[in-house]
């Protein structure tokens, strides 16, 4: 064997021992979800049988569906803003290379290093006194606020690779600065857009801890908090739960399958140029 089948060799046993690792939670959450709630046999065995009714369980008891809808429309709303609001404050930021520019860039992405439940008191203080507790537009402010840094910079660097004749042809056609950003910048930002979509609306859709403190009514209730709920001290039902949990990762996967083509592209080039 020669050194570089050797080393090819290698690095396929590596790929193969990280995607054995990553599907290991996958295929419990399976196996849980397909067994009786008195089956306790291991969970590493899948049951020689289907028991459906954790499926239904979990869509009747958690009120998944409306769970469902919540996360949605959260994710939806936030993940709109984040990428115009992060896409209009990246151009300036990209296009006019000032001192003032660069520490404002430095700044954004210092926020990015700081864990958001570190400010979780002053937070839910602050939300409590303008009303935002058990609002959409609470949490949805707050997803915004916490996602805006990767946007910024992935779209920073991204529109740095975008040659500035573009933008001086559009203007010499007639267009305004604005203009410019619309009709010329903004159709070239969807590899960048994907990637930020699939990073920023998957966060969301996960998110627990803020949810768990500012959506405190059922009503409010969105997927996280929906399986949460089966999950308490006098009792637990761990199989509802599971197909709770298999049900609300559809929606990630098939933004992920759809969009993965753009994803790889926008990641690369938004976080390795610029």
């Amino acid at each position: 064997m020669t050194k570089a089948r050797k080393n090819t060799w290698w690095k396929t046993a590596a790929a193969l021992g990280i995607v054995v690792f990553h599907f290991i939670p996958f295929y419990i959450l399976v196996s849980v979800a397909l067994k009786r709630q008195m089956d306790t046999s291991s969970r590493w065995k899948m049951p020689g049988y289907i028991q459906l009714d954790n499926f239904s369980t979990a869509l009747a008891k958690g009120n998944l569906v409306h769970a469902v809808f919540n996360t949605l429309l959260i994710t939806v709303v936030a993940v709109v803003l984040i990428v115009l609001v992060g896409a209009m404050a990246a151009y300036p930021l990209s296009r006019v290379k000032t001192k003032m520019n660069r520490l404002i860039l430095s700044f954004i992405v210092s926020v990015m290093m700081v864990p958001p439940l570190s400010v979780l008191v002053p937070l839910y203080k602050t939300m409590v006194a303008i009303g935002g507790i058990n609002k959409f537009w609470g949490i949805i402010m707050v997803s915004v606020t916490y996602n805006l840094p990767i946007s910024i910079f992935l779209f920073t660097n991204f529109i740095a690779t975008i040659p500035r004749e573009l933008d001086e042809a559009g203007m010499i056609d007639g267009c305004s600065r604005f203009g410019v950003f619309y009709r010329v910048v903004m159709p070239a930002l969807k590899p960048v857009t994907a990637s930020v979509v699939i990073l920023t609306s998957v966060y969301i859709w996960n998110d627990y801890a803020f949810q768990l403190y500012f959506l405190q009514k059922s009503q409010c209730r969105t997927i996280t908090l929906a399986i949460a709920s089966f999950f308490t001290e006098n009792a637990s039902d761990l199989n509802a739960g599971a197909a709770a949990a298999l049900l609300a990762i559809v929606p990630p996967i098939l933004l992920y399958l759809s969009m993965q083509k753009y994803f790889i592209k926008g990641i690369a080039d938004g976080a390795v140029k610029g």
